[in-house]
């Protein structure tokens, strides 16, 4: 006889960019998997030295823009983003993948940036995807 497994309570932790709901006056929350989601873009956006107390925090990825179009960049990236989230989030998420190409609206101007990972805590997989203007040849 198959038994269910029994889940513990829904998790919530508060959204980002933080905001005071219209209907409460309180702090929004955001459900674990997408305070996740939020927290791997939050790594990825940021820029070393833009947080006073964390100061290594970021993979900078927003440098990007001044970046020439090399062959070697895709891998770069993948390699940046790798070390920042197991940094970071290794305690939340498992990497699966990670997957750098040129986007597909922008072409040559805009990599897009798919990363695809496993809860720790659910075991279900999620994906964030982010598309980040680079520079010219």
């Amino acid at each position: 006889m198959a038994t269910k497994q029994k889940l513990g309570p829904l998790r919530y932790d508060y959204s980002f960019p933080l905001r005071i709901g219209p209907a409460h006056h309180q702090a929004e929350r955001a459900a674990y998997p997408e305070h996740v989601a939020q927290m791997v873009r939050q790594a990825l956006l940021t820029s070393p030295g833009e947080r006073v107390c964390m100061p290594d925090f970021g993979c900078g990825l927003r440098q990007l823009l001044f970046a020439p179009k090399a062959t070697g960049l895709s891998a770069t990236v993948e390699l940046m983003i790798h070390r920042t989230l197991d940094k970071y989030l290794g305690g939340h998420i498992v990497i699966a993948a990670v997957k750098v190409g040129d986007a597909p609206d922008i072409g040559d101007g805009a990599l897009q940036i798919s990363v695809e990972y496993t809860l720790i805590e659910t075991q279900t997989k999620d994906t964030v995807t982010l598309e980040v203007p680079i520079g010219g040849n």
